[in-house]
């Protein structure tokens, strides 16, 4: 599984690097303006899973319902 967190380094984006990190969950963090330009984002931050890109609220839900364990 691909994670890549879009992020501009506001505290939302810390919250959400934070629940990745509680998690030990394998991440890549994107701060590149084309990359996000690329994905239409246009809100921070932001979850890529594969190829499907997570809101805040969305990636928040993702975390307490995925059982990572089951994939490591």
């Amino acid at each position: 599984m691909e994670l890549v967190l879009f992020t501009n380094g506001c505290p939302k984006c810390k919250i959400l690097e934070e629940r990745l990190d509680e998690k030990n969950i394998k991440y890549e963090i994107s701060a590149d303006p084309t990359i996000l330009k690329e994905n239409n984002l246009i809100s921070f931050p932001a979850l890529k899973v594969n190829e499907k890109v997570l809101s805040f609220y969305e990636a928040i839900c993702f975390l307490k319902e995925f059982d990572f364990e089951e994939v490591t």
